[in-house]
């Protein structure tokens, strides 16, 4: 493993997670009424915490797009789950929090996981799949999942809809991921030119604001800890799939690798799950109607 590839995903994972804090302290408070519309986006724009957290976030994502661009997504994923721990790291410090025997266990899971999935697999390049039948298929399953948990998070709204949605979000974003990965491969093989006659890049922008509205959505109607496990553990799962579905990925695929490599991703989502429940993650939302700059002008 590149140790720069190692070094961008990591600095991603970081700025991601702080940015997911920043985000989800600024959401809590808008209204309602926003949910599930680009309107949320409008109103948390006069933020400024929220701003710094989508700074946060939009040098993850180029610190991201940049790994992705040297190393395969089966690699860089579950590196950006640890998106996780510097999110913990961020609401411990503001909570004074103890790790204690759940964080400890949760942080030995995830780290132990991502370390499990990448030795056993070993990740590396091969040839893309160029069937656009392919392509469609996998990207369609992901889509059309993200889509089926939207549904139902409308009608769930503050009892499962924000896990929904986050897990929708994660899904949405693991196709972006490899998408940029393709977007990234046109531009290096043509420049501007090649980039932007596919249709990836603009798929790309459509997924990002898209799973943005999700997110904030999530973040709005209910605490840190249920929504940012489930986008953390979809990602990379989605990520995964499309990697080594369309994009060439290989990974060992002999009865122990597989194995391991099985034992590693469910000790990521494990890892994940108990460090988002930990008690530093903030707990509630607070009430809507104490913050007047946010309501509709």
């Amino acid at each position: 493993m590149s140790v720069l590839v190692l070094a961008l995903a990591v600095s991603a994972a970081c700025c991601l997670g702080f940015g997911f804090v920043l985000q989800q302290a600024a959401a809590q408070r808008a209204p309602l009424g926003d949910f599930l519309s680009p309107r949320l986006l409008l109103d948390l724009v006069r933020v400024p915490t929220w701003l710094g957290g989508i700074a946060l976030m939009v040098a993850g994502m180029v610190l991201g797009a940049l790994a992705l661009g040297r190393g395969e997504v089966s690699l860089v994923e579950p590196l950006l789950a640890t998106n996780l721990l510097f999110a913990l790291a961020l609401s411990r410090r503001r909570t004074r929090q103890p790790l204690g025997r759940q964080g400890w266990t949760g942080l030995s899971l995830l780290a132990g996981g991502v370390t499990a999935f990448i030795v056993a697999g070993e990740p590396r390049g091969g040839t893309a799949v160029t069937d656009p039948l392919r392509h469609w298929l996998i990207i369609g399953v992901m889509v059309g999942l993200a889509l089926l948990l939207t549904t139902y998070a409308k009608r769930s709204r503050l009892s499962a809809g924000p896990v929904l949605l986050a897990l929708a979000a994660g899904l949405l974003y693991g196709v972006q991921d490899a998408l940029t990965r393709v977007s990234g491969e046109r531009f290096a093989d043509g420049g501007f030119t090649e980039l932007l006659t596919g249709w990836q890049p603009y798929s790309v922008l459509v997924i990002g604001v898209t799973g943005l509205v999700l997110v904030q959505s999530a973040f709005e109607t209910a605490p840190l800890r249920m929504s940012l496990p489930a986008l953390t553990a979809a990602q990379p799962l989605a990520g995964i799939a499309c990697g080594v579905g369309f994009l060439g990925d290989r990974l060992h695929t002999d009865t122990g690798a597989l194995a391991w490599e099985a034992a590693g991703l469910a000790a990521i989502v494990a890892g994940i799950v108990l460090l988002g429940l930990h008690p530093a993650m903030p707990r509630g939302t607070a009430p809507h109607e104490q913050v007047p700059d946010l309501q509709p002008r």
